[in-house]
């Protein structure tokens, strides 16, 4: 009798979300059946999204290296920490969103998930006009404080300048996305992220290869590209049906959605802005050794960054999938969640990390042609980077299984001691001792170990807590 109802109501479960999912042929069904092969549906187009959005980005990169030289490319590379760490703060309030939005979906609450829908995108255009007035009216302030080379700190200033003006968009186009894949669908934006992206590339090469715009034009093509992935994002979101189609006219804040966002996202954001801000403590350093090592730096760094969105995928897999079970009260997934997001993360690391060590020089060549100082540079940086990487995944695909849990604030704290404060004091006794940029460099991987270790330990004690207070529910409900 019991296994029956259970049978019926999974059936009634799986009738009310099918009914009330617009994106039918899109979405993946995370409470019920095997769980490795739907990661991996799900993860592929998260994966291919960030790997795009690099290309986009290296597309950058590369025009701005080929036609308008060193300078200009170390002028946009020396931005990468500073953006992020202006940005890394609104990005967490869209994991809190997607978790949101995940944890209702699961729990079949379609009315809260359309509170949390234009919650999040109020937030996401006020956040944006916020980020855009200190992005431009700040950055030149804060890239001398990063130390920024005098040679090319006009040249950083403008591009910054020009590129906040499309941050509106940046955060609308996230955190849509984000609520997207927290419903099941990874598809679409992947699709309006390729639609902006291909814009982006062709905009540079007229921009900056056509009318020699230098860092304006690549500035301006991304800010055309993300308009573009935006609007579509927000079209379609709007074309759904039910309870999830987005209303211009019932874009509001609503409290109760806000402080659970803000619960978990701002946790996170803050994480995220205190790596960007050791990042940024790091790029100082790295830029107290000249242009040359900033170029093989960024180019290096763009390199790696295939690596690390290829397994961010991972953690975004974990968090939506943990975030569903729990809202569905199915604990018993969780687990399996975790060991398959962190084979597949580990393997994606090592394999990923592998190729690139190994085809290093012809790989940075694409970046700094004729550059063999620079390039050099950049191999000294992969080689205690790329082959260690792997390490980075797990630990975030660990952050992730705890913020699908509904727990930011520890891995926060956990991140903030492990990875930041951590790389602070090692540029500051370490590196101080000895300034090379191998000995800054390892500051990485060890960071990475030391943060992944303790936060499996509160893995293992969030879970096992979660699992005891439903457990204690359950027998007041009885009772």
């Amino acid at each position: 009798m019991r296994r029956a109802a259970s049978e019926n109501a999974q059936k009634t479960e799986k009738q009310y979300r099918r009914k009330h999912t617009p994106q039918k042929e899109q979405a993946i069904d995370m409470l019920h059946g095997p769980l490795a092969g739907k990661i991996f549906l799900f993860t592929v187009p998260i994966m291919l999204s960030g790997v795009l959005q690099l290309l986009f980005n290296a597309a950058d990169i590369i025009v701005v290296g080929r036609f308008a030289g060193s300078n200009s490319l170390a002028a946009v590379g020396s931005n990468a920490a500073l953006i992020n760490l202006l940005v890394n703060l609104l990005v967490g309030l869209s994991v809190g969103a997607a978790v949101t939005v995940a944890f209702y979906y699961g729990a079949g609450e379609m009315e809260q998930v359309r509170e949390t829908i234009h919650t999040s995108v109020a937030i996401s255009v006020i956040g944006g006009v916020i980020a855009l007035l200190i992005g431009v009216f700040l950055s030149p302030i804060m890239l001398r404080w990063m130390d920024t080379p005098e040679n090319i700190i006009r040249q950083a200033s403008l591009y910054l300048k020009i590129y906040f003006l499309g941050m509106p968009a940046m955060m609308v186009y996230n955190f849509g996305s984000a609520m997207l894949r927290s419903l099941g669908d990874t598809k679409r934006p992947l699709y309006y992220l390729a639609a902006g992206g291909v814009i982006n590339v062709i905009l540079n090469v007229i921009l900056v290869a056509v009318f020699r715009l230098d860092v304006a034009g690549v500035a301006i093509a991304t800010v055309v590209s993300q308009v573009v992935s935006a609007f579509l994002t927000i079209r379609h979101m709007m074309s759904m049906e039910g309870e999830l189609k987005l209303e211009l006219r019932s874009i509001r804040i609503s409290k109760s959605k806000l402080v659970r966002i803000a619960r978990i996202g701002l946790p996170a954001g803050i994480q995220s802005t205190i790596f960007s801000l050791s990042n940024v403590l790091i790029q100082s350093s790295i830029n107290s050794f000249g242009e040359l090592a900033v170029a093989g730096n960024s180019a290096a760094s763009n390199i790696e960054g295939f690596i690390y969105v290829s397994m961010n995928s991972f953690y975004q897999s974990a968090q939506t999938f943990t975030g569903q079970n729990v809202g569905g009260r199915k604990f018993e997934r969780i687990n399996r969640v975790f060991l398959n997001c962190g084979i597949m993360v580990v393997m994606t690391g090592i394999l990923l990390g592998q190729f690139a060590y190994h085809f290093g020089t012809p790989l940075l060549q694409i970046y700094l042609p004729d550059n063999p100082e620079a390039i050099q540079y950049g191999l000294n940086r992969m080689a205690v980077i790329t082959l260690t990487y792997f390490l980075c995944g797990l630990m975030d695909v660990l952050s992730g299984m705890l913020r699908g849990m509904g727990e930011s604030v520890l891995p926060m704290v956990v991140s903030m001691i492990g990875s930041c404060l951590l790389r602070v004091i090692w540029i500051y006794t370490v590196f101080a001792s000895e300034r090379t940029l191998h000995v800054l460099y390892l500051s990485y991987p060890i960071s990475w170990i030391l943060t992944g270790s303790v936060h499996f330990i509160c893995y293992l004690y969030v879970k096992r807590r979660l699992v005891r207070r439903d457990e204690a529910a359950h027998k007041i409900v009885r009772a």
